[in-house]
């Protein structure tokens, strides 16, 4: 009996695995690689929301309809949404429209202000214990440990609770329970960069230690930095927020989010108070994890690029589906 041919095999083996687990895994190996590809639209969408945000804080006194602190229309206290008070008013007949937009005037600087102390203290603090090593090393990650056992929002807390509620103290204090953890960031980085070639091969060509630590060392530790500060600045504004609701953070009148939201936790029939300003901080801290998640993708060169992804998403579904068996096709 003559036996079939192999081409005919592997196509009969192609035809009765159409609804095998390994045509499943391919189906959704395509939509893992449409997925892959719609992490761009996720941190564009971010970033035009954080720029639309940044807009709104530069601008927000030049075109709101009533000054945020000023205006006191109290025969109007505590009126729902209109076209007058398109968010309605609080229990002082202020608009709560022209205060969530002037808002973002505090909440987004104390981000960026926090987030950049924090970030070049603790990188700087961090490639200097990595680089140096030793005792300096040991002493570092010593201190770094004491601040991070207490929890965040405690120790920046306490540290408000002693200076004084206002924005300055709010920035000192979050800055200093952040810096830690870019200095161990940081020293991470450096510990594996300085064992790479192009570090070796500076060192051998007489470059001198600042020199080696400043051109080929702390540069290549940024990017990982970088994606930690996007993600961080939502962060601060979530603790901003949480310092001013139970009154230690930005004290009112100022319009701030957070003491906003404290404000109206006694007026719970007014959905308003509550609702807008809590959207802002929604929108500002899902933006900057956004814009994150993307900087992380473009920067990272195992992640970078949709073949990077697609090939990441086939072997984690092959892996799930087909476990470690390859299709053998039949001898002939």
């Amino acid at each position: 009996m003559q036996s079939p041919d192999p081409k005919t095999i592997r196509l009969m083996t192609v035809d009765q695995n159409s609804s095998t687990p390994a045509s499943r895994a391919r189906g959704l190996l395509v939509a893992a690689r449409t997925s892959a590809r719609s992490l761009d639209f996720g941190y564009y969408i971010g970033l035009l929301i954080i720029v639309a945000w940044a807009v709104i804080a530069t601008t927000a006194y030049l075109w709101v309809p009533f000054h945020p602190t000023e205006y006191q229309d109290v025969a109007n206290r505590l009126a729902a949404p209109s076209a007058t008070n398109i968010f309605g008013t609080d229990e002082l007949g202020r608009d709560v429209f022209s205060r969530v937009m002037a808002g973002a005037q505090l909440s987004l600087p104390i981000a960026l202000l926090t987030v950049a102390i924090a970030g070049v203290v603790g990188s700087v603090i961090g490639a200097i214990s990595g680089f140096v090593g030793g005792m300096v090393d040991e002493l570092i990650m010593r201190v770094c440990d004491v601040i991070l056992s207490f929890p965040a929002i405690v120790l920046a807390l306490a540290i408000v609770a002693a200076l004084g509620p206002n924005w300055f103290n709010v920035v000192a204090s979050i800055s200093l329970v952040m810096w830690p953890e870019y200095c161990r960031l940081m020293r991470s980085q450096v510990l594996s960069i300085r064992t790479n070639l192009h570090v070796t091969a500076a060192i051998s060509v007489g470059c001198s230690p600042t020199r080696v630590f400043s051109k080929h060392v702390l540069p290549y530790g940024l990017p990982a930095i970088m994606v930690k500060a996007t993600v961080d600045l939502g962060m601060v504004i979530l603790i901003t927020a949480g310092l001013s609701f139970i009154g230690v953070g930005v004290t009112p009148p100022t319009p701030e989010w957070g003491a906003m939201v404290s404000a109206a936790q006694t007026r719970i029939d007014s959905w308003w108070l509550v609702v807008f300003p809590g959207l802002a901080i929604l929108s500002t801290v899902l933006a900057f994890n956004f814009v994150g998640d993307g900087l992380r993708d473009k920067l990272d060169p195992q992640l970078r690029g949709g073949n990077a992804k697609g090939a990441s998403a086939k072997s984690m579904l092959q892996r799930i589906f087909l476990g470690q068996r390859k299709t053998k096709e039949t001898p002939a």
